[in-house]
């Protein structure tokens, strides 16, 4: 499986799926455009009958099979994945197809935000019923050929065959008659067991790229007349440009220009000064003597101390629902308890850098970009600039967790290209990308609880008081605290389940208004969510005197959390634990998944606490490739471990005090323990993987901590050493 970097327009997409004469090429037709449902269509007659589509198989008449991957790539898969399910109903092998992805069109390509671990569990119907579609017009065109029953022919290895005699027919030789037919609709797909390509453990096409250095990144994107630019920024985010002195700067060779740029965050504009040139290096140099006075009048310059102190406050604001005190009353036993998480920078491997060419009526985008639609869209807007006039290029990504699907660095560089009358590459240092946000919020839970006298929980609340990134849209302050409502809502990570056990439930929550911007981060609330729903139910376990494990089952009627707990005691050997370790468990769930993690601490010789070992059980429904899930789930738990205990953006006078890896380090090879991944076979919908594999890690490590050392860790981060 090959990779081109190049655009994707229809033309380009049949150029380089064709050598010469008919393609067979089928796609998508997109809901609400003359139509309630998608249909399978014949892209070669597309264009007459003005339908938009999602064209994701190409098959030229020499053979060559192109497949179409409409989402980015950033590590988590989805350059394997797609075309691996579009393969296995095409009856291809992946070393036959070339891949390509497509650039920003939503009429076209339909949603393209890699996000919410949305790519398999929201497409995975439409990719196989293309691929079936494909196989069944492939066999068709041969029956008609040998004049034979089409139900004697079978589709194998990219050709088809005619099982009484054996003869054989390549796809590039059945493509002139199949591109002339028209795709039948709701072809039978596979049964699971027939399977050769989903559920197998092949090696990703993208790792010999990127690990030979052939693979295109941001970072090494170059287009013809390219000038780079970096741009000092306010380090109070909300401050605006008063003045600035460019002499020295534009003394340095190199350096074309010096103008003020804006960066739209939501609801605000932030200020910075761009420094463009012929060279990264000269832009540097030229920001580095560049003289930039700020003004910060009229928002507020926050520390971190004065951040918590403020969530602390609206944990207490909501008014308490009735019901609940009630339950919580008539409790054998009550239990109170406060969390608290802090702010995360996203600190991708790739910091953040983009082109634009802004040309009249029309701009280009290439660069690392989560969510090319949105991108397309705000750019449309923003410059009216009409959006089949935007042309949005997706590179790999070197790491994303949210940031990249953002609006503010395309839009920032297309504001310079616009100035400069040129394409420009904006590249952010690594303190830039760690400094300028935005981040993920820090969040408070103040939990309450109460169990009978046979350890059933009666009563259970939470109010959680964070940064809620939605509210950056809405300038205006928010209504005051409601009452909580019994019975009502759900916390980010908590499993369904517990609420069809628990007789009276209330959650709500309280915005902090701050001048920090935030958005989400890998698991977005569930990070947080997740830390305090799963050490509260662990500490009700304890005040009831239950196993807890055993106290999560009987909360978890359901035959599928059942399943799940039955396989994840066996694969932990959970009842046969020593007593020389800690044991701690967290499930939680998100994005249609649910993970558990079972973590063990020991004391080494010298009386330090260690992590010794991660066993992670993962439930997604339907899964495409099982080393995708273990390698996410991994990257999951190790990003999960340095939040927990390495690393947290802190503020001082309203700036980002952390800007580089020496002050927000990243856990090495040293601090990782043993990891041990597994997933649950079923036949449920598919679920998201990219992150529902991180909320557990940090309240089951807590509560290995907890079980060995008696000592409830609710505060995030902390250091190991001092244990």
């Amino acid at each position: 499986m090959k990779n081109r970097d190049q655009a994707l327009s229809r033309r380009d997409f049949v150029r380089s799926a064709s050598l010469s004469g008919l393609t067979l090429m089928l796609g998508v037709s997109v809901p609400g455009l003359g139509k309630s449902t998608s249909e399978i269509i014949n892209i070669s007659s597309a264009d007459d009958q003005g339908t938009e589509l999602i064209p994701w198989i190409s098959i030229s008449q020499s053979g060559q099979v192109t497949l179409l991957n409409h989402r980015s790539e950033m590590g988590q898969g989805t350059f394997q994945a797609i075309p691996q399910i579009l393969a296995e109903e095409l009856e291809v092998n992946l070393d036959q197809v070339v891949v390509l992805s497509a650039p920003a069109n939503q009429r076209k390509y339909g949603p393209q935000p890699t996000e919410g671990s949305f790519s398999v569990r929201g497409w995975y119907k439409q990719l196989l019923q293309v691929g079936a579609t494909a196989r069944q017009m492939l066999i068709e065109a041969a029956g008609n050929q040998w004049n034979v029953p089409v139900s004697e022919c079978l589709a194998d290895n990219g050709q088809v065959i005619h099982r009484p005699t054996g003869r054989k027919l390549g796809y590039g030789a059945l493509v002139e008659v199949a591109a002339r037919q028209t795709p039948p609709q709701n072809v039978p797909l596979k049964k699971r067991r027939e399977y050769k390509l989903i559920g197998k453990s092949l090696p990703r096409k993208d790792i010999p790229l990127k690990t030979n250095g052939s693979a295109v990144f941001g970072l090494d994107k170059k287009v013809p007349g390219m000038l780079y630019a970096v741009v000092e920024r306010n380090p109070r985010f909300r401050g605006k440009v008063k003045r600035f002195d460019d002499s020295k700067t534009k003394a340095v060779p190199g350096v074309k220009k010096v103008l003020v740029v804006k960066r739209a965050v939501f609801g605000n504009l932030y200020e910075g000064v761009a420094v463009v040139a012929t060279s990264l290096w000269a832009a540097m140099q030229g920001r580095k003597v560049l003289k930039v006075e700020w003004n910060d009048d009229g928002f507020e310059h926050l520390d971190s101390e004065q951040l918590s102190a403020q969530m602390r406050a609206n944990l207490k604001k909501p008014a308490p629902s009735a019901p609940l005190e009630t339950a919580l009353r008539n409790a054998a036993k009550q239990l109170e308890a406060v969390y608290e998480t802090p702010y995360q920078s996203h600190s991708c491997m790739e910091p953040l850098n983009c082109i634009a060419h802004v040309q009249e009526n029309r701009i280009e985008i290439w660069g690392p970009i989560q969510e090319a639609v949105w991108i397309q869209n705000d750019l449309s807007e923003r410059f009216g600039v009409p959006k089949e006039n935007i042309m949005v290029n997706m590179t790999f990504l070197g790491g994303g967790f949210g940031r990249k699907g953002f609006t503010d660095y395309p839009y920032e560089a297309a504001l310079i290209s616009q100035a400069v009358k040129a394409p420009v590459q904006v590249v952010w240092t690594r303190e830039d990308d760690m400094s300028g946000g935005p981040f993920r919020t820090g969040a408070f839970y103040s939990c309450k609880g109460g169990i009978d006298e046979k350890g059933n929980i009666t009563a259970f609340q939470t109010v959680t008081a964070a940064q809620w990134f939605w509210q950056e849209w809405r300038p205006e302050p928010f209504p005051d605290p409601e009452p909580l409502k019994e019975n009502h809502g759900n916390v980010d990570g908590l499993l369904s389940p517990y609420l069809k056990a628990i007789p009276q439930y209330s959650f709500g929550g309280v915005a902090t208004r701050a001048p920090i911007p935030v958005m989400w981060w890998r698991s977005v609330y569930a990070s947080t969510g997740g830390f305090a729903s799963e050490s509260f139910i662990d500490e009700l376990a304890h005040a009831a005197a239950k196993d807890p494990l055993e106290f999560r089952r009987n909360h978890l009627p359901d035959a599928r959390y059942q399943a799940f707990i039955d396989r994840l005691e066996a694969v932990s050997q959970w009842k046969s634990r020593g007593k020389n370790a800690g044991w701690g468990v967290a499930i939680t769930e998100s994005f249609g998944s649910i993970c558990a993690h079972v973590v063990s601490v020991s004391r080494k010789t010298d009386g330090k606490l260690k992590i010794d070992k991660v066993i992670a059980l993962m439930d997604c429904g339907w899964y495409v490739n099982p080393d995708i899930i273990r390698a996410q789930v991994e990257g999951s738990i190790i990003m999960g471990l340095g939040a927990a205990i390495l690393h947290a953006t802190t503020f001082k006078d309203g700036k980002a005090v952390e800007q580089n890896f020496n002050t927000y380090p990243m856990p090495r090879i040293t601090d990782s323990p043993e990891i041990d991944v597994h997933i649950m076979d079923n036949d449920e919908n598919p679920g998201g993987v990219g992150e529902p594999g991180l909320p557990p890690f940090a309240p089951a490590l807590c509560n290995a901590i907890f079980d060995l050392t008696g000592k409830r860790m609710r505060t995030l981060p902390f250091k190991l050493d001092d244990l």
